[in-house]
């Protein structure tokens, strides 16, 4: 056998065994509609909750099964959701936590946002557009940080769009997707980042015409 060969000869039998089970998940997925949304939506929401990691792979199965339109939907529902849970429970539990783990973020954050008071919902915009600060740190440090549940839950729900389209549009093509980093590349990046930055136009509008 070549050395240098990298055919395992278990692939095959992985291969038939993983799409029998998904074949099976899309059959349910069909005829069960109703109860597998309800299924899905209540693992997502617990997920983003209590921030267990995989939420992306629920997003590339939400397209793999319900397509882009669909898949989509769903997806900035649960993510939002899910996303509002976690910012509750931070208000009420979670700032012993917010404090331990991320204490310079924690600041730098709080700074950040007692700057921008005046135009809060386009800077949360941004980031939740891009991947300037962690998802999950956005959520649990927000009510930390007194920025209200209105503006969070705005920022949150249409910020999400272009990361969510992204992903379950790639998760129509699950099988050649071979790592997650493919999701996010250079290119993917920029465009976010362009599509955050005009979300803070108005604020670097506004600062320019006061300093005038």
């Amino acid at each position: 056998m070549d050395p240098h060969c990298t055919y395992s000869p278990y692939s095959s039998a992985f291969t038939y065994v993983s799409k029998y089970y998904w074949d099976n998940l899309a059959v349910y997925a069909s005829e069960h509609q109703a109860n597998f949304v309800l299924g899905y939506c209540s693992i997502y929401i617990f997920m983003q909750t209590f921030m267990i990691p995989g939420t992306i792979f629920m997003s590339l199965l939400a397209g793999a099964l319900f397509g882009v339109i669909k898949g989509g939907i769903l997806v900035v529902f649960t993510a939002t959701a899910g996303a509002s849970s976690c910012y509750f429970l931070s208000k009420l539990i979670g700032r012993p936590l917010v404090c331990w783990l991320w204490p310079e973020r924690l600041r730098y954050f709080q700074s950040e946002i007692a700057k921008r008071k005046d135009k809060l919902l386009n800077y949360m915009l941004f980031l939740r557009i891009t991947p300037t600060l962690p998802n999950t740190f956005i959520n649990m440090a927000s009510p930390i940080v007194d920025i209200p549940f209105h503006i969070f839950f705005a920022a949150t729900l249409i910020g999400l769009i272009p990361a969510s389209y992204i992903t379950v549009k790639a998760g129509r093509a699950l099988g050649d997707l071979r790592s997650v980093r493919e999701l996010y590349d250079f290119k993917t990046l920029v465009v976010l980042f362009l599509i955050g930055s005009v979300a803070v136009v108005p604020t670097i509008l506004k600062r320019k015409r006061t300093y005038e």
